[in-house]
């Protein structure tokens, strides 16, 4: 069957693949964060400009500002990606992510502290410089305070989640509130701590976790009172 020449042949459209544009944008925006991330710990943020950022990424300076909006919106994504281990986790929702999970799944309100506390020394070694870089910018950029409270409060409710956690297992200590809970939790697994115990004092990361696991289950747990490892070597704590 010949076909007539007064009409076009038309070629069916390539159907519009939007997982590889999506998958393409998310590669785009975990490149960002690193190339920040690597700026912002060897200049500062004071030091560090947009278009350093655009540089090293590889993309426009207006693609960061759509992406992300401005510098300091864009440092509290980095320190974001930081605690979660990488942009490509940052992007996963909190209470998917395999170590959460476990922790919601676990039972006994011990272990779960256990598995909390094995996250710490990571997150703070990862997070720990760009909080050091966020706290040194934060007096001259009233833009930064702000992103500095928003972690903060990000942290406390992450805290929040872990007391309920064991305010619903009945495994709270009489007398402690949730929210008491939260704000013991928050202050015993602060970076304030880790730098005084492993930086200052050079406590190895293993000593450390043992620490504030027990010092947790010490202070919040109803009968969970458990000894605190002992020091693993001689330095630190003299």
């Amino acid at each position: 069957m010949s076909i007539p020449s007064n009409l076009e042949v038309v070629k069916p459209r390539r159907r519009y693949d939007s997982n590889l544009r999506q998958a393409q944008a998310a590669q785009t925006r975990e490149g960002i964060v690193a190339a920040a991330l690597d700026l912002f710990l060897d200049r500062g943020y004071l030091g560090t400009t947009m278009a350093a950022i655009a540089e090293a990424a590889g993309v426009a300076v207006e693609t960061i500002y759509r992406a992300f909006g401005g510098k300091a919106a864009l440092f509290k994504l980095v320190v974001e990606a930081a605690v979660a281990g990488g942009a490509a986790r940052a992007a996963v929702p909190v209470e998917q992510r395999p170590a959460i999970k476990s922790m919601i799944e676990e039972q006994d309100p011990g272990r779960l502290l256990e598995r909390h506390a094995a996250t710490q020394p990571g997150i703070h070694a990862r997070a720990g410089p760009l909080y050091r870089v966020l706290k040194e910018a934060a007096a001259g950029e009233p833009g930064l305070e702000q992103v500095w409270a928003q972690l903060e409060a990000q942290r406390l409710d992450g805290m929040r989640s872990i007391a309920r956690l064991l305010s619903d297992r009945g495994a709270l200590r009489p007398g402690l509130s949730l929210w008491e809970a939260a704000d013991i939790l928050w202050t015993i697994n602060s970076l304030a701590v880790y730098d005084l115990l492993v930086v200052q004092r050079g406590w190895p990361p293993k000593r450390y976790r043992g620490w504030i696991a027990a010092t947790n289950a010490q202070a919040i747990l109803a009968g969970g009172v458990k000894p605190i490892p002992p020091r693993a070597s001689k330095r630190g704590g003299q």
